[in-house]
C-alpha cells in the first residue's frame, strides 16, 4: 500500500497540466502521483503518456463530474491517504509531510487542507478554500480569509493549525479508509460543495477537519467552470439545498430551508436587476431539481452523532456581511 497518493482529476486540461504538473512532480517525491482523466476530448492523455510516462493514468469512460469522477478513480487507488488535487494548483516544498504528520498523530482527523493562496495575486487568499472553510447556520459557506467575494491579504493572521468545518476540494488530504467507508463524495452533487457535504458527514460522525498553514499551495481557480456561469450558479444553489436537507438535524430543517428560500428568491431577483437572466433562471431550476430529487437525498441521511458542531457560525453571515459590513473572518462575533 502506498502511504500518500496525489490524485489529479483532469478534464480537457492539457494546458493546465503543462503549467502546474511540474511543481507537483518536483515537490511530491514521497507520494505516488496519479492523473484521473474524466474522458477528456483534448489530447491530455496523449500529452501525459508522451511527457510523463512514469505517471499513472486512470481513464474514466465518461465525464463523471468532480464527485463521481474521483469516486471512480479512487476506488482503483490503494493508499493510506488520498490527496485530491485540482489540475490548476501549484504546490510548494514540503507541502505534504507536515499535514501527514498531523493526521498520523490524530486518527480522528478525517481531512486536512493547506493554506490556499491565489496563483495570480500571490499574497492574497484564494476563494475556494483560503485558510479553511466554515459555514453559518443557514448553510452559507465562507472561509478564514474569504467572506463572500471579499478576499484578504495573507499577513500571517491565519498561521495557526486549526480545526475547521470544511476543507477545500482543490487540495484535500483525506484518510482513505474513511473516504471509502463513507462512500466517498456524493455523486448527485456532480460538482461544487461535495467536499463540504463530505466534511459535514465526517463532522456528524464525530471526526475532525483541520487546516495546516505551513503547507502552502497556489490555486488559479475557475479552470473548469467560469465564475459567472449559469450552470455554476445552478449547481451552487441546488447543491446547497442538498447539503442542508441531507445533513441538518431533522428538527431544524423546515425553519432553515424556509429562511433560505426567502433569501434565495432575493438573490434571484438581484441577478435579474444586474441583467443576469441566466443566473436568475438558474436559481429556480435549482429549486425544481431539489424538489424533484428530494427523495434521493433524504435516503442518504444518516444518524447525526454530533449535533453541536462548534465550527458552525451561529448567526447569519449574510446579515454580518451586507448589513453590518463585517468583511473579514476576524470581524465576526462568534
Amino acid at each position: 500500500m502506498t502511504k500518500v497518493a496525489v490524485v489529479i482529476l483532469n478534464w480537457n486540461g492539457k494546458k493546465l497540466l503543462e503549467q502546474y504538473l511540474p511543481s507537483v512532480i518536483q515537490h511530491s517525491q514521497q507520494a505516488q502521483i496519479i492523473v484521473a482523466d474524466n474522458a477528456s476530448s483534448d489530447d491530455s492523455v496523449a500529452f501525459l503518456k508522451e511527457n510523463y510516462p512514469h505517471i499513472r493514468i486512470i481513464q474514466n469512460k465518461e465525464n463523471l463530474g468532480f464527485a463521481q469522477g474521483y469516486n471512480q478513480a479512487l476506488s482503483e487507488v490503494d493508499a493510506e491517504y488520498y490527496v485530491l488535487l485540482n489540475n490548476d494548483v501549484e504546490v510548494t516544498e514540503n507541502w505534504i509531510s507536515g499535514i501527514i504528520d498531523l493526521m498520523d498523530k490524530d486518527l480522528k482527523i478525517a481531512c486536512c487542507q493547506p493554506k490556499l493562496l491565489s496563483y495570480n495575486k500571490r499574497d492574497e487568499f484564494e476563494y475556494a478554500g483560503a485558510a479553511g472553510g466554515f459555514i453559518d447556520y443557514l448553510g452559507y459557506p465562507f472561509c478564514r480569509g474569504r467572506v463572500f467575494n471579499h478576499l484578504e491579504q495573507d499577513k500571517a493572521q491565519y498561521d495557526d493549525i486549526k480545526e475547521i468545518f470544511w476543507a477545500t476540494g482543490a487540495v484535500m488530504f483525506v484518510r482513505a479508509s474513511l473516504f471509502q467507508s463513507f462512500e466517498g463524495l456524493d455523486k448527485d452533487f456532480f460538482a461544487h460543495q461535495e467536499e463540504i457535504d463530505f466534511c459535514w458527514r465526517m463532522k456528524n460522525a464525530g471526526y475532525k477537519i483541520y487546516y495546516y498553514p505551513h503547507s502552502v499551495c497556489y490555486h488559479l481557480g475557475g479552470g473548469s467552470l467560469n465564475k459567472t456561469s449559469p450552470f455554476k450558479t445552478f449547481l451552487n444553489f441546488r447543491n446547497n439545498l442538498y447539503l442542508l436537507y441531507k445533513n441538518l438535524p431533522k428538527e431544524k430543517q423546515f425553519k432553515i430551508l424556509t429562511i433560505r428560500f426567502v433569501l434565495d428568491i432575493v438573490a434571484a431577483f438581484s441577478f435579474l436587476l444586474q441583467g443576469k437572466g441566466g443566473e436568475f433562471k438558474a436559481v429556480f431550476k435549482a429549486y425544481n431539481a431539489f424538489l424533484k430529487n428530494r427523495h434521493l437525498i433524504k435516503a442518504k441521511r444518516t444518524t447525526i452523532l454530533n449535533q453541536n458542531i462548534k465550527e458552525v457560525y451561529p448567526k447569519s453571515i449574510v446579515k454580518a456581511y451586507y448589513l453590518k459590513g463585517r468583511k473579514k473572518f476576524t470581524d465576526l462575533n462568534w
